[in-house]
């Protein structure tokens, strides 16, 4: 049993505040041969610092930047070892410091933690942060192994080096434990491939009924493909920066209110029972009957700790009391649809075991009371491993800077990536979106990062 010591579980601060000014994208693609890797994130920074209202002209913002973070799961893909260096000379800032950051599926959201805290301590006053993965150098199979390593390789790869089949046997555990019907995990699928019909970003969009879910083909039981997310080719880019220098480039500068990090093994089955972590809107009652003949353990194979702890600090830090009230809008590491029900769990949106009624209630929508993955997500729009947590972070950049439709609603930007912009398009964008939170996770639960957007 996982005892915490007294300082285990110190609150994070930061000692000056941390602000987000601008963020910039491509446009994700199973495969991208058109491009290399250093020509996707020169787009994805352009973006970031010509089309974001920025006070300063792109060859000032340049200047401003003195400290730059990069993202990229896995040097496997593209074959390039030390390939930040590369990005790092393409983009212009040769010869500044610079470091690359590795947590699995977190590496982004761990990427946007390191800049945030170079920015918090006052080691660096501009820091731009820089995620790719480079997905289709490789096959699928070959693709799914690579990715398959991840997981604990004396333990987990015996399962099949593949994801959805560790993920399978969660979301049957995890059935079994709390009899959630199959239709509500189907329709976390639906709602996030049709979220990403509106984004000129999405690599796979479209409008499925939930017997269109179930019915499709299966990837491990129960999990079908249009249950799990897909792997992308693409970039993105944050840029952080202290008060003065916001200030400077924006006049909608929005705080990194929070951002906090947790752990856990990583092989799953060492994930020994210990006392659930309260968050700030749970108390001991909240549990009391919990534990009972099919629930014995906690987190056990269900649950996530390291989404709970990093949700914990980052709710303290940042003076969360209720997530659903406290929030406006909310993106998940949708990997797979029941790692999304489990997160509800995990960070709080509901009690342990009642995480289906986020969706049953209407919720988790466009329009309720915490709409979540309105930029489609992973299982609709992207998963380019190193910029994951990046782009979820700009999608909320953009909905509380009130930008959803100036990115999201051009035509012109829907015909750059060779799209034609849908004629039953719609704004996505939340009514007076004060506040959100990004959840960047790994694995099978290693590493996870809560992030919290203020606008101020």
């Amino acid at each position: 049993m996982i005892k915490f010591g007294p300082q285990n579980l110190r609150i994070p601060k930061f000692e000056r505040p941390v602000y987000v000014v601008a963020g910039g994208l491509t446009d994700y693609r199973k495969r991208y041969p058109e491009k290399n890797t250093c020509q996707l994130c020169t787009e994805a920074l352009r973006m970031a610092v010509e089309e974001n209202d920025l006070k300063l002209d792109p060859e000032e913002v340049r200047r401003s930047v003195n400290w730059c973070v990069y993202s990229q799961f896995a040097d496997h893909f593209g074959d390039q070892l030390l390939a930040a260096a590369k990005v790092h000379d393409y983009l212009g800032f040769d010869p500044l410091g610079n470091i690359e950051v590795k947590t699995g599926g977190a590496t982004g959201g761990s990427a946007v933690l390191a800049a945030a805290q170079a920015v918090a301590s006052g080691y660096a006053s501009c820091v731009p942060v820089v995620g790719w993965e480079r997905m289709d150098e490789v096959s699928t199979k070959v693709g799914n192994s690579y990715i398959a390593s991840a997981a604990c390789k004396d333990f987990e790869s015996e399962l099949g080096w593949m994801y959805a089949a560790y993920y399978a046997l969660m979301a049957q555990r995890y059935q079994y434990e709390n009899n959630v019907p199959r239709d509500t995990l189907a329709r976390i699928a639906c709602k996030n491939h049709e979220y990403a019909r509106h984004s000129p970003f999405a690599q796979n969009p479209g409008k499925y009924t939930v017997k269109e879910i179930l019915e499709n083909d299966i990837v491990s039981h129960p999990l079908s493909f249009l249950e799990c997310c897909v792997m992308s080719v693409g970039a993105a880019v944050l840029l952080l920066c202290d008060e003065p220098t916001a200030r400077r480039l924006t006049d909608k500068p929005v705080q990194l209110k929070a951002i906090a990090g947790g752990s856990h093994t990583l092989r799953t089955a060492d994930r020994r029972h210990m006392p659930i972590l309260l968050l700030p809107n749970e108390t001991p009652e909240t549990y009391a009957d919990y534990f009972g003949a099919k629930r014995d353990a906690w987190p056990g194979f269900s649950s996530f700790l390291a989404s709970r702890t990093a949700a914990y600090l980052a709710y303290h830090m940042a003076g969360i009391k209720d997530p659903l009230e406290d929030f406006d809008l909310l993106e998940t590491h949708d990997a797979f649809t029941i790692s999304d029900v489990q997160t509800y769990e995990d960070i709080g949106l509901r009690p342990y075991g009642r995480g289906r009624e986020f969706i049953e209630s209407g919720d988790a929508y466009f329009e309720g009371r915490l709409p979540t993955n309105l930029s489609g997500g992973l299982i609709g729009t992207m998963h380019a491993v190193g910029a994951t947590g990046i782009f979820q972070i700009v999608e909320l950049l953009w909905q509380l800077q009130g930008k959803y439709d100036k990115f999201h609603g051009d035509a012109a930007l829907w015909r750059r990536y060779g799209k034609e912009k849908p004629t039953d398009w719609r704004s996505l964008q939340v009514h007076n979106a004060k506040r959100g939170c990004a959840i960047s996770h790994a694995g099978t639960g290693s590493h996870v990062t809560c992030a919290i957007l203020e606008r101020v």
